[in-house]
């Protein structure tokens, strides 16, 4: 079994900057919009940005989706990483705390360190 490392506050915040982008694309109204022949003076661009505009709503519904799904597999994933690490810290001191009273036991074998130092 190979040594695996999570780190915990990095997958928290990715939650959180995951969370933060998803709300800024579900409140982000279409940057097109409000725009007319007096601003940008070519109906041709003008149909350029309604096109755009009809786009962004379609992209935009899709990526707040896949945004909203990210964030709850990092968030998950931290919780499950930062449970686990605790659960094997309590067992690690349970079996330093059964193993105390014996001869060479209570602690990390080869390491030199005791488990959970």
């Amino acid at each position: 079994m190979g040594d695996q490392e999570a780190d915990i506050d990095r997958i928290k915040e990715c939650a959180g900057a995951l969370k933060r982008i998803h709300d800024t694309f579900e409140k982000r109204a279409n940057p097109a919009d409000g725009y007319g022949m007096a601003e940008l003076g070519s109906q041709r661009l003008l149909d350029t940005f309604s096109t755009f505009g009809s786009n962004w709503k379609i992209h935009r519904k899709k990526l707040t989706e896949e945004l909203q799904s990210l964030h709850g597999i990092t968030k998950a994933a931290a919780e499950a990483y930062e449970t686990l690490d605790h659960e094997l810290a309590e067992a690690l001191r349970r079996s330093d705390k059964q193993g105390s009273g014996k001869p060479g036991s209570g602690g990390n074998p080869g390491s030199g360190k005791k488990a959970g130092a």
